[in-house]
């Protein structure tokens, strides 16, 4: 639930999407299909209650307190995160650390003319040690109404063991991954289609081929069908 407690204060309370990341849950608001590796090592959603603030015209804060990353439906360790955002035309650095974890994120973008946008997303995420960074960017190319192009390339690396990348029959720890996605977004009326095409490429043996055998890169192709109402 929320509630608008002025025209510049917001308090929302409940389980809500994060705050972090370029990337969100609903496909319909992403413009590629597949996620990207920020997105998916980063919180999805929190627990908790955080307040909003419009300082001005193009100035907005927010701070919080939520259950720990991950734990949504209950929160069994009395422990609590704590979040912070800060963000000025459309530019947002955010904060949430967590029993002595944390993770700084940058979100953003800018349009180079009417029809070309270029989003940016950098992160990093530390727990003694272990965790990840990782930066993407997104040129996005509209070139009617109704039909654009979508550039994803995303650098990744994990320190530690943190389990991002799979390193398939490899005792390391560390490991880095390289993935480029090219998508298009064709709209018919509610429905938009998204022919979708990635290579990743890592470190180490972190995917399988259709033999089952580990390799260092992945391609793949998919047609997504989103309809929005």
């Amino acid at each position: 639930m929320y509630w608008n407690v002025s025209e510049k204060v917001t308090l929302t309370m409940g389980n809500f999407n994060t705050f972090l990341g370029y990337e969100v849950i609903s496909p319909a608001a992403n413009f590629n299909y597949s996620t990207s590796y920020l997105f998916s090592y980063g919180p999805f959603s929190h627990t908790g209650i955080k307040a909003d603030f419009a300082l001005g015209e193009d100035l907005s804060a927010m701070i919080g307190v939520f259950n720990p990353t991950d734990l949504t439906e209950y929160n069994p360790t009395g422990i609590y995160a704590f979040g912070a955002q800060l963000g000025y035309k459309g530019q947002y650095v955010n904060l949430i650390t967590d029993s002595g974890a944390y993770e700084l994120d940058y979100t953003g973008g800018v349009s180079l003319s009417d029809h070309f946008y270029l989003g940016l997303n950098a992160a990093v995420y530390d727990n003694d040690g272990t965790g990840f960074a990782g930066v993407a960017l997104y040129p996005q190319l509209n070139t009617s109404d109704t039909f654009a192009l979508g550039l994803r390339g995303e650098y990744f690396v994990e320190s530690g063991a943190y389990g991002a990348i799979d390193q398939i029959g490899n005792g390391t720890e560390d490991g880095s991954v390289f993935a480029l996605t090219l998508t298009a977004s064709a709209s018919v009326g509610n429905l938009i289609l998204k022919p979708e095409f990635r290579i990743d490429n890592a470190s180490d043996d972190s995917f399988l081929n259709t033999k089952f055998a580990p390799q260092k890169s992945l391609s793949s192709f998919l047609l997504a069908a989103v309809y929005v109402f």
